[in-house]
């Protein structure tokens, strides 16, 4: 079943919207930006969920990525450093306060949301797919919550997905900004199955005999008829030197202890950490483990709102965005350049307050 000729399409627009044998299919088709989201295309998806929530004709909703790169690169960055830096803040902010609803929306909606994280997904693709019933990767896909490279924090319920990960992964994946492939992602609770790049047509065409089943049964269902194996999940190998060293209480502690590990991917591992923000790694650190201490999704989207505000007014992220993103030189000058010499206190209370 292709579903492309589906009702109320809209092929000329930011996200694409079918329905056809009661499957709703919402394509973000921004290609060229990897559909990296926009404020309108975060209200097109909620609307239109919104719209489908009672509506008979559609049974399962399906998010995918329009173009061969991937499903979602995240957020737009460059509007993200527009508004930090000419004084526009709140207006980001409030946007962010829509893109973390519909993460919510799609965490609690009453039918099957299956994602389709082929390629690219990260950030706020995340958003969108990790918090779907139905969640599945393919060999080439590449996952990560990036945000401490460019002096932000994960959020779109990134800590809450990270905190909830096997052991000290979340912590790991937070500071050091890593990708995972297909295997780790599985591993790391961000997907539940691999199926093939040429596969999805033949889930599409599935779907219509597995209306009114839960999102579980249909992914088990998926996963039977159509998963084949996904790529080592490397991560697994490497859990002894990570459980150890992300154990400590702050990041400089976690960095002597990556530095005294004897494991290779330690090494790696510190590196990474040293190269990203030391207030957003700090920050992480503390929001992923109040996230794991309260698993809920609602208070780790509202904590990540209240982060954004504080990081929205450091000059790490400005300039985390201008060397990554926009000179790309890859040489942030960050403030404070030492993980020992980050405000805790202020941290602290940015992510306790409500």
């Amino acid at each position: 079943m292709t579903l492309t000729n589906g009702t109320n399409a809209a092929e000329d627009e930011q996200v694409s919207i079918d329905v056809m044998d009661g499957i709703g299919l919402l394509t973000l088709n921004r290609p060229r930006q990897i559909n990296a989201l926009t404020r309108g295309m975060v209200k097109t998806l909620t609307d239109q969920l919104e719209q489908w929530r009672g509506d008979p004709a559609v049974g399962i909703v399906v998010l995918r990525g329009a173009g061969e790169r991937g499903f979602c690169a995240g957020g737009d960055i460059l509007a993200f450093h527009t508004a930090i830096t000419t004084g526009k803040q709140h207006e980001f902010l409030s946007f962010l306060a829509e893109e973390f609803r519909l993460d919510g929306l799609i965490a609690a909606y009453p039918k099957p949301v299956l994602a389709y994280m082929d390629g690219v997904c990260m950030g706020g693709g995340v958003g969108l797919a990790g918090h779907a019933g139905i969640r599945i990767v393919t060999p080439r896909s590449a996952i990560a919550m990036p945000e401490t490279r460019i002096g932000y924090s994960p959020d779109v319920g990134g800590t809450h997905l990270l905190g909830l990960a096997p052991g000290r992964l979340g912590e790991h994946l937070a500071l050091t900004a890593s990708t995972m492939g297909a295997g780790d992602a599985i591993h790391a609770g961000f997907a539940d199955f691999c199926i093939s790049e040429d596969s999805f047509e033949d889930v599409l065409a599935a779907l219509p005999d597995l209306i009114g089943l839960p999102a579980n049964e249909v992914a088990v269902a998926l996963e039977i008829l159509h998963g084949t194996p996904a790529p080592d999940a490397r991560l697994v190998a490497e859990a002894v030197w990570i459980d150890e060293a992300y154990a400590a209480d702050d990041v400089s502690a976690i960095l002597e202890r990556l530095d005294a590990s004897p494991f290779p991917g330690a090494a790696t591992a510190a590196t990474a950490v040293r190269g990203n923000s030391p207030l957003s790694t700090q920050t992480a650190l503390r929001a992923v483990r109040a996230a794991r201490d309260e698993a809920h999704l609602p208070s780790a989207l509202a904590r990540e709102l209240r982060v954004a505000d504080y990081l929205m007014k450091h000059p790490d992220l400005p300039e985390g965005i201008r060397a990554q993103i926009i000179d790309k030189d890859r040489t942030p000058r960050w403030s404070p350049a030492d993980p020992a010499d980050v405000d805790q206190q202020e941290i602290a209370a940015a992510i306790a307050a409500g």
